[in-house]
């Protein structure tokens, strides 16, 4: 089983294994950038993405199924947000914490970096159910993160 992020017909199919990675380096990521509203719920997003809840090749989200917001500022900032979080993961922010060396996250991240750049929010039919309302708001203390409250307790790398 595979698991998909990104647009119809502009996909990174991640293997289970592969998605493990991709979720946990994009964790570190955004728990370090998110700040707004919006920002959480995408990191909540994330954490809805973990497999070992989850289920293994369960996971995986549209980028047009998302709520980039009702403006083109608000879609912009989103957007934005999303690349950013992208570009710090790929700069290895904290991955000496993973405890093992993820050999091809850098090309996975480099790919949907790609796929969110040509990804156009205004085009977006959202799903109301992908993009969570309720973002993460508590951090886990242990691994530093921001983690899968309210849905459940732990962060990803509790679960592992």
């Amino acid at each position: 089983m595979a698991n998909d992020f990104g647009a119809a017909g502009d996909e990174l199919d991640l293997s289970n294994s592969a998605t493990q990675v991709f979720v946990e380096v994009l964790t570190l990521a955004v728990s370090a950038l998110a700040g707004r509203e919006w920002e959480y719920r995408f990191a909540a997003l994330l954490a809805l993405q973990d497999q070992n809840v989850m289920g293994r090749g369960a996971v995986g989200f549209d980028l047009a199924e998302l709520d980039w917001g009702d403006s083109a500022e608000e879609r912009g900032a989103a957007k934005d947000f999303v690349l950013r979080v992208v570009g710090l993961a790929a700069r290895r922010h904290r991955w000496d914490d993973l405890g093992y060396a993820p050999p091809y996250a850098e090309a996975c991240l480099r790919r949907f970096h790609e796929i969110v750049e040509r990804f156009d929010p205004a085009g977006a039919r959202p799903a109301g159910d992908v993009l969570p309302v309720e973002g993460c708001g508590a951090c886990c203390v242990r691994h530093r993160v921001l983690s899968a409250l309210p849905f459940w307790d732990g962060c990803v790398f509790c679960h592992r």
